[in-house]
């Protein structure tokens, strides 16, 4: 467990539970949060507080306001309970490549980017998460839950998850087809397991919801099946109980998988959770009470409603070769949560229609090896048809056809990455910019470079932009796997969002023109070398409790290496001192600005709090206290109340400049 995860639980169960013991609400007393049984380390817990109750007591009100600004933070996550369980049974090691395919509103996305970033040491994990939504609207709170996490490892696409296109990546000056280490394939359904919370399943809910679904389920969970490397797992889960949204696809997956995947058996990989096997007969409902036992009793004037893939399959050795009891079904009744069905997918080899996969030409591999490779590598436009793809059903459309349908585009501009082509695709939801990586010889680079002194590691490569002209008023940054990603692939894939924004332009300082961001400043931590300041707990409080306290009320230690820094972005860092076995016992990186006679810690409101509680103050607002600088520095200070950029902790990530976001709640219980 990470150390900023030990302090949040070890302040949520000394505070925060300590005072709900023995209180008493209208007569009633509290019950205290729970620990799930069956999540590792404790570090998922369940309430049946209320909102009604919440707002009762002021100590509710006070554990109330910790979660609201802890979940803005990024540093906890509200979701149904066996909404977890998903991630868990991927089994996420931060080298993994994972396609989340149906991700809105991205409460399991942001579990897998936190499997990924395990050890908190390592800035660029080799693995990443790309998070699909047929929505394009959802899409962006998909980029909201995800852009509290701050990860350069993390790209939201918006497509058609049945027919989400096949990427490519450059292997030693190779295209090759990209395939995923794990997939997550949350599809959607009638969500009648949620009816304990979901009103709405009482008013609409029919037997016909699920015939309706079954068919988009099954082509969703093959698309996924045929992007999955071999060895690779992919979880397959709905929030219903019905057998024609759970097994019914799953056994018409294994069933035309001819032997490629097989369910793994995950009954000991979760110890404490309660879950039913799955089953291996049932019957087909029509939305007027009719019962079909097999396909062969179903009339003719039903077989658009009712499909063979519904029913059971009919010879026994096959039905019992498929081990469907290897499905877990989670019921509400078990441990008072929403009804759950989980399956995971092992896959052996190839599906059947992938055996013959082409390669890439070999005029296309000399041309490459003859032209010397950069920094900023064309994306040589290899784009895949649309109609090429909509024309066949997804479960014929295999790797070798799509290789064959890369052409070249000869007018693609170096490290650019823009919107796709296809004028369908752009006649709804919000026209995102392109994604512009710098140029290795860019001039902007090398007085950054200087300034923050950054190490000769630093993966200057990775950083991009969101236009092509005009002056850059953000950096961004992504991982070398992800920029493989972008720069193959701009032609196929409409990118909603990715990467980490990490400096922002701010022209109060003469010798950088660009300062440090929060939410990128423990990526681009490891790779500073100067401007650092190391306070002390003491200080740390000052910081976040004054806007802009003069220099001289720092302590003697961080006063001394701020007084000679000339005036800009700055780095403080406060390490854990193993004296004081009562102080905070996580490292903590905060950005700052050094001004003529101050200093400042340049935090998220949300994330002041934060860091305040971890120390043991509760603070129920920003506090403004005497003895901040005087006015003049404060219109010199990196946002004045003209600039045109957003307040930090405002701007999304990488998102398109000036373009809104539709709003919605930010998580999805």
């Amino acid at each position: 467990m990470p150390d900023h995860a030990k302090e949040i639980l070890h302040c949520l169960k000394d505070k925060y539970f300590k005072e709900l013991e023995d209180l008493e609400v209208d007569g009633q007393k509290v019950e205290v949060p729970q620990p799930l049984s069956w999540y590792p380390e404790e570090l998922a817990w369940h309430t049946n507080l209320s909102r009604k109750i919440l707002r009762k007591s002021p100590q509710l009100e006070k554990f109330h306001q910790f979660l609201v600004s802890e979940t803005e933070s990024g540093n906890i996550s509200r979701q149904e309970a066996v909404s977890m369980i998903p991630p868990l049974l991927l089994s996420v090691q931060p080298h993994h490549k994972i396609l989340d395919m149906c991700a809105a509103p991205g409460s399991k996305t942001t579990q897998l980017i936190e499997m990924l970033h395990a050890d908190m040491n390592v800035p660029f994990p080799e693995g990443f998460v790309i998070a699909n939504d047929v929505d394009n609207k959802r899409c962006y709170l998909l980029v909201h839950q995800a852009k509290r996490l701050s990860s350069p490892c993390i790209m939201v696409v918006n497509h058609d998850a049945a027919s989400i296109p096949r990427l490519q990546v450059d292997v030693g000056g190779r295209k090759e087809a990209l395939f995923y280490d794990r997939v997550l394939c949350d599809v959607p359904c009638s969500g009648d397991g949620t009816m304990r919370k979901n009103i709405d399943v009482w008013k609409k809910w029919t037997t016909l919801n699920s015939l309706q679904l079954h068919g988009l389920q099954l082509r969703i969970a093959t698309r996924g099946a045929e992007q999955l490397a071999e060895g690779g797992r992919m979880v397959y889960s709905t929030c219903s109980l019905n057998p024609i949204e759970d097994e019914a696809v799953i056994a018409a997956l294994l069933e035309k998988s001819e032997g490629a995947l097989e369910l793994a058996d995950v009954s000991s990989e979760l110890p404490g959770l309660k879950w039913m096997p799955g089953i291996t007969q049932w019957k087909v409902m029509t939305k007027d009470g009719q019962w079909f036992a097999s396909w062969d009793n179903v009339p003719h004037n039903r077989h658009t409603q009712i499909r063979p893939t519904m029913f059971p399959p009919k010879d026994p050795a096959k039905l019992e070769a498929m081990n469907l009891a290897r499905c877990l079904r989670i019921l509400p009744h078990h441990q008072n949560t929403g009804g759950f069905f989980v399956a995971v997918l092992v896959k052996k080899f190839s599906m059947p229609w992938n055996k013959h996969q082409a390669k890439p030409q070999n005029t296309c591999v000399e041309m490459r090896e003859s032209v010397k490779p950069s920094l900023v590598d064309p994306t040589e436009g290899r784009a895949v048809a649309p109609s090429a793809l909509e024309s066949k059903p997804v479960t014929e459309i295999g790797d070798t056809e799509i290789m064959e349908n890369l052409e070249n585009d000869g007018n693609k501009r170096d490290g650019v990455c823009g919107p796709p082509p296809s004028k369908k695709m752009k006649l709804f939801g919000f026209k995102e910019d392109p994604f512009v990586f710098i140029p290795d010889d860019d001039p902007l680079f090398p007085p950054i470079q200087k300034f923050y002194a950054l190490d000769p590691s630093f993966p200057k490569m990775n950083l991009l932009t969101r236009t092509t002209e005009g002056k850059k008023r953000h950096l961004y940054m992504v991982s070398k796997e992800l920029r493989n990603v972008l720069l193959n692939n701009s032609e196929r894939m409409k990118v909603i969002n990715t990467g980490i924004k990490v400096w922002c332009r701010n022209n109060s300082s003469e010798d950088c023109a660009f300062r440090l961001t929060q939410e990128g400043i423990y990526t681009l931590y490891p790779f500073i070398n100067s401007r650092i300041i190391t306070v002390s707990m003491e200080d740390v409080k000052i910081l976040l409790t004054q806007e802009n306290p003069f220099l001289r009320k720092l302590s003697s230690e961080a006063y001394s290496q701020a007084k000679d820094l000339v005036k800009g972005s700055i780095i403080l860092k406060y390490e854990p001192d193993p004296r004081d076995p009562g102080g905070l016992g996580c490292p903590v990186v905060l950005c700052g600005w050094r001004g003529k006679t101050s200093i400042r810690a340049f935090v998220p409101k949300n994330e002041r709090l934060h860091y305040l509680r971890m120390m043991g103050l509760e603070v129920l607002g920003e506090k403004r206290t005497e003895g901040t600088a005087p006015a003049d520095e404060l219109a010199a200070s990196p946002e004045p109340a003209a600039s045109p950029e957003q307040p930090e902790g405002e701007a999304s990530a990488a998102r398109t400049e000036g373009a809104g976001s539709p709003g919605g709640p930010p998580g999805d219980a």
